[in-house]
C-alpha cells in the first residue's frame, strides 16, 4: 500500500515538509520514494528506487523549490522497483504531476487508447496512464474538470493527488476505495494516505468518502462528487491520536487493522489482469505433474488451492511444504513439470532453493507474492502480484486471504479453460468471488462477540481445531494463528482423523473449534461435534447464520452472515479465527504484532 502526501502552502518550501511527512509514512514499507512541486511555473521531480534516507541523500530533496508539492512512498504492484517506475509520474507535456495509491483495473485498454493518440508512456506502471488522462482532457478542459473526467473513466480502486502548472496553487486529490485523508492548517493544507503524515502539522481532518475530488488551496478546500460534479459539505474532525495510534488508523495493533484492511486487500487482488492467469493455467493444463509450493500460511494457501484445482478445473496439484519439495519430489520432476511457488515476500529461502532446483530440472516456473522485484519474480516464467500492500504484523492475515483469492481466480480460470464446467457454473463463481469483500465485511462484526469468546476461554491450556473438505486448511490455519500469537499449544486435525490420536486426549471442557459450513462435509462435521461432546468436550463453531440444529449442539458459536460460499468458505470463515487468536493474545498479554521468535520473512534454512 502506498504512501501518498501532498500540499499547497500560503508561503515557504513544499518539499521539506513533504519529505518529513513521507518518513512518517514509512511505516507502510516501500521500495520507491518520490517527490514533485511547482515554482515559476515549472514542473519539478526527484525521485528513485530506494529508501528515503538514501534517495534524499543523493538527491537532496529539500533543495525543490515551491510552495505546492507531492509526495510519494511506493509500493510495487505493476513494475519492478526502479526509477522509470517510482512516483510521481508525469504527462507528456511534463505540466502534471500524480502520485496514486490503489490498482487501476483497466490501465491495459486505457494505455492503448492513449498510445493510439500519440502518448508515449516512459513506465510499467499502472498510475503513468492518468497523468496522460488528464493531459488529454485538458485540451478541452480546465485542470480541475480534467481530473474529475478522467477519474470517471478510471476503474479500480484509487486514491491519488495532482498538480499541474496550468492551475499551480491547486491541489487535487480524489478517492475511490484506497484511503485518503485532508488537513486542515493555518495557511497551508495538506492531503495523506493517512493521518500521521500531518498530525504534527495539524489535528483536523477532512475525511473523503467514496466518489470524492477534492480542490485543496493553502487557504479554502471544495469537495465535490466526481461522477455528479455535486458539491458537498463535509464536517471537520479533530485528531486525538498520537502520531503512534494514527499509523494503526487508530487500532491497538497493525495486525487488527490488517484484519479489517482485507475486503479491500482481497478487491485489489482480484483486479489483476487476465493475460497473467491465462499464462499460468496454459502450462498448467498442458503439463503432467503441477506442485504448489509454499511455506507456513502460504503453504495452506496451497492446500486449499489443490482442493480447487481438483474440484474445479479437474487438474490434480500437489501442495508441499517448500523445505519437503526437493526431497519429496525432486526426483520426478522434468520439462513437463509446473511449480507455482507462493511466498508474501518472494525471498522465502526454503521456497527459493526449491524453485532454483526445479528450474535446473527443466520445470516451468510460475510464482505468487506480494512484492515486486524480489527473487520469486526474477525466477519465475510469469508471476501474479497478489496486491495486498505491505504487511507490518509478522503473523500473516491479508496475506493469506489475498494469496487464496488469486489461486481461486486461477483455479476458475483454468476450469474455464478445460470445460470442466458449465458457463453458468463460471459466471455463478466468479460473481460469487468478487462478492466476498462484500461478505467478509459483515464477517468482521463477529468481532464482539468474539471478545467475549475469548474472555470465556483464556485460560485454556490448549485448543483443537477440526475441519473437513477444503477447511481443513481453515482449522490449519487457525491452529498456526494462535500458536503463533499467543503461544498455546494448539493442534488442528482433518476432523475424520480426530478419532486416531487426538480423541486420547480429549476430556471434559477440553476446547474444540469445529469450522462448519451448511457444504457437502456438513453431516460428517455434526457427527465428529456430537462424538466430542460424548466426551464432554466444550465444543465451539464456526457456523452458517441461521443453522438451528448447531445452535442447539454446541456450546458457543460464530454465526456467518451469508455463510453458504461454499469452495469460498476459507475466505470468510477464517476472519472470526484470526480475531479471535488476535484477541487472545491481547487477553494473554502478549504482544500480536511482534510475536516472539518470529520473523515476517523467513530468509535462512
Amino acid at each position: 500500500m502506498c504512501g501518498i502526501f501532498g500540499t499547497t502552502l500560503h508561503k515557504g518550501k513544499a518539499a521539506p515538509v513533504i519529505h518529513q511527512a513521507l518518513e512518517r509514512l514509512e511505516y507502510r514499507g516501500y521500495d520507491s520514494v518520490g517527490l514533485a512541486t511547482i515554482h515559476d511555473n515549472k514542473l519539478s521531480i526527484k525521485k528513485d528506487q530506494g529508501s528515503i534516507k538514501d534517495v534524499d541523500s543523493k538527491l537532496n530533496f529539500d533543495e525543490l523549490c515551491g510552495k505546492i508539492g507531492v509526495g510519494h512512498t511506493r509500493w510495487a504492484t505493476h513494475g519492478i522497483p526502479s526509477f522509470e517506475n517510482a512516483h510521481p509520474h508525469m504527462d507528456c507535456k511534463k505540466n502534471v504531476a500524480i502520485v496514486h495509491n490503489g490498482i487501476i483495473g483497466n490501465f491495459i485498454e486505457l494505455k492503448s487508447e492513449l498510445e493510439r493518440k500519440g502518448h508515449i508512456f516512459n513506465s510499467r506502471t499502472d498510475t503513468e496512464v492518468i497523468p496522460h488522462l488528464i493531459e488529454e482532457n485538458m485540451m478541452d478542459e480546465d485542470f480541475i474538470e480534467a481530473v474529475r473526467l478522467a477519474a470517471r473513466k478510471l476503474e479500480g480502486s484509487y486514491s491519488l493527488a495532482a498538480i499541474s502548472t496550468h492551475s499551480p496553487e491547486l491541489l487535487i486529490c480524489v478517492k475511490k476505495e484506497s484511503p485518503l485523508v485532508i488537513g486542515i492548517g493555518k495557511n497551508a493544507n495538506f492531503c495523506a494516505s493517512d493521518v500521521s503524515a500531518f498530525l504534527p502539522l495539524t489535528k483536523k481532518a477532512l475525511f473523503l468518502d467514496e466518489d470524492e475530488l477534492a480542490v485543496v488551496k493553502s487557504d479554502k478546500i471544495e469537495v465535490m462528487n466526481f461522477r455528479t460534479g455535486q458539491d458537498i459539505q463535509h464536517d471537520i474532525s479533530e485528531i486525538t491520536w498520537s502520531t503512534e495510534d494514527a499509523s494503526k488508523s487508530g487500532y491497538k495493533h497493525f495486525m487488527i487493522k490488517e484484519i479489517h484492511e482485507q475486503p479491500l486487500a482481497i478487491s485489489n487482488a482480484l483486479r489483476i489482469q487476465n493475460i497473467y492467469y491465462d499464462l499460468i493455467a496454459s502450462k498448467m493444463h498442458k503439463a503432467e505433474q503441477v506442485y504448489v509450493i509454499g511455506c507456513g500460511t502460504s503453504y495452506h494457501a496451497c492446500l486449499a488451492a489443490s482442493y480447487l484445482f481438483s474440484k474445479l478445473a479437474m487438474l490434480q496439484a500437489k501442495p508441499i511444504v517448500s523445505s519437503e519439495f526437493i526431497e519429496q519430489y525432486g526426483h520426478a520432476i522434468n520439462k513437463k513439470s509446473v511449480v507455482l511457488a507462493v511466498s508474501q515476500s518472494g525471498e522465502t529461502a526454503d521456497t527459493l532453493d526449491a524453485l532454483r532446483f526445479a528450474k535446473k530440472m527443466g520445470a516451468s516456473i510460475f510464482g505468487i507474492t506480494n512484492v515486486m522485484g524480489s527473487s520469486i519474480t526474477r525466477l519465475s516464467e510469469v508471476y501474479i502480484g497478489q496486491n495486498s500492500g505491505p504487511e507490518i504484523g509478522v503473523a500473516a492475515t491479508k496475506t493469506f486471504t489475498a494469496q487464496l483469492s488469486v489461486l481461486t481466480m486461477l483455479a476458475v480460470i483454468l476450469a474455464e479453460k478445460k470445460g470442466s464446467i458449465s458457463n453458468n457454473e463460471l459466471e455463478i463463481m466468479k460473481k460469487m468471488l468478487l462478492d466476498v469483500p462484500k461478505v467478509m465485511k459483515k464477517t468482521l462484526s463477529t468481532e464482539v462477540k468474539i471478545k467475549k469468546l475469548v474472555k470465556r476461554y483464556k485460560d485454556k491450556s490448549s485448543f483443537c481445531f477440526l475441519g473437513r473438505g477444503i477447511n481443513v486448511t481453515t482449522a490449519l490455519e487457525a491452529r498456526l494463528k494462535l500458536l503463533e500469537l499467543s503461544y498455546i499449544p494448539s493442534l488442528a486435525y482433518p476432523a475424520g482423523e480426530s478419532k486416531h490420536g487426538f480423541i486420547a486426549v480429549v476430556e471434559e471442557g477440553y476446547p474444540i473449534i469445529f469450522i462448519a459450513p451448511k457444504d457437502g462435509t456438513y453431516d460428517k462435521i455434526l457427527g465428529n461435534i456430537m462424538e466430542m461432546k460424548a466426551r464432554k468436550a466444550s465444543t465451539i463453531g464456526i457456523i452458517q447464520a441461521g443453522d438451528e440444529k448447531l445452535k442447539q449442539l454446541l456450546d458457543d458459536y460464530i454465526e456467518i452472515k451469508d455463510g453458504s460460499m461454499n469452495f469460498l468458505s476459507p475466505l470468510i470463515y477464517i476472519v472470526p479465527l484470526q480475531l479471535f487468536a488476535y484477541w487472545m493474545a491481547v487477553e494473554r498479554k502478549c504482544d500480536p504484532d511482534k510475536p516472539r521468535n518470529l520473523a515476517k520473512s523467513v530468509t535462512v534454512e
